[in-house]
């Protein structure tokens, strides 16, 4: 039967998230944090399910104004940044087959032992259903990007890294993405780079398909900004591609206990009917928002409020892993 990795803007069973917790890296900001979060699921719920892992499902209850398309997972976890630890759906032929990889949290950066174990636990205990594949290889959801048509975008800086697959060649990292995901083409970018991600530059955090043939991607349109000459390269890079592609600004520098952030429009999140797009107090905020308006005339463009998010590096994309819908191989929740 025929693989294809679904984009991102496909119909959706639900989208999964972690809610944080008080004993993760978020005990810096943990209402601050939550009450982030507690935002977010409740956009998502606006427009189809979310599944949301959490330590206490009685205390997130009492926490969430309705439970309506919401369905809470008591289980344990490391961390929140789910898009990179949760399982990736590919239809094989009208079936969901979702692959599960291994995750050492970045190359090692940090202690993933039960985040690597999240998936097999999920089908375990049936929320989700259908073939799980293990696969022998570390791969975040991040780190790829899709236009459902065969083609994936990647960084070099992320596949080629020596703390991921490093008993492999370039060559065979390449020819084992093509053959999972039954690629077309795969174009793997040498530049692009946010000061303050600690992924190894994440394409979900530089360039994304908005459909098969358009890339939007990160643009500094300050000389002046350390992001200047290696965002610009990455341009380069993009437009030697056969796809049309359109730069969305960078937001002005964010900082954190003195240190700049990696805050990027790029990470936003498709749902059924609806976009939602992280916005960070900003004077960019509105002419992204009306881009994703103009672009998308048939979408709700919902922001969300994501400055807490980028203290620990990630944002609304980083922190939800999208499942699929098919007519076999998702929980009936």
């Amino acid at each position: 039967m025929k693989k294809r990795l679904p984009a991102e803007w496909e119909e959706q069973e639900a989208l999964l998230v972690v809610f944080p917790s008080a004993r993760s890296d978020w005990a810096h900001s943990i209402d601050e944090i939550q009450t982030t979060y507690i935002d977010f699921i409740g956009k998502i719920s606006r427009f189809q399910p979310c599944f949301v892992v959490c330590e206490n499902k009685n205390a997130l209850s009492n926490m969430l104004p309705s439970l309506q398309n919401i369905t809470l997972i008591e289980m344990p976890t490391n961390d929140t940044w789910i898009r990179d630890f949760g399982g990736i759906n590919i239809f094989k032929g009208k079936k969901i087959v979702t692959y599960d990889f291994i995750f050492n949290a970045w190359g090692n950066k940090f202690d993933s032992s039960i985040d690597n174990t999240i998936t097999k636990k999920l089908f375990q205990e049936k929320y989700l259903k259908g073939k799980l594949k293990s696969i022998n290889f570390i791969l975040e959801g991040g780190s790829i990007d899709c236009n459902g048509d065969g083609v994936m975008l990647s960084t070099s800086k992320c596949l080629f890294e020596e703390n991921r697959n490093s008993k492999m060649s370039k060559k065979k990292i390449r020819k084992t993405l093509k053959k999972l995901f039954a690629l077309k083409r795969l174009h793997i970018l040498k530049h692009g780079a946010l000061k303050g991600d600690d992924t190894d530059s994440h394409i979900d955090t530089l360039a994304r398909f908005i459909d098969k043939e358009t890339i939007v991607y990160v643009k500094c349109y300050d000389k002046e900004d350390e992001h200047f000459e290696e965002l610009e390269k990455m341009e380069k890079e993009l437009k030697k591609l056969p796809y049309t592609t359109i730069a969305l600004p960078l937001p002005s520098a964010k900082y954190f206990k003195d240190h700049r952030i990696p805050a990027t429009y790029m990470n936003f999140v498709f749902v059924n009917n609806a976009i939602l797009v992280p916005i960070y107090s900003d004077e960019k905020d509105a002419e992204v928002l009306a881009f994703f308006e103009k672009q998308f005339p048939q979408r709700e463009i919902v922001p969300v409020e994501s400055s807490v998010l980028i203290r620990e590096h990630g944002s609304l994309h980083c922190a939800s892993m999208n499942i699929y819908k098919s007519t076999k191989g998702i929980a009936n929740l």
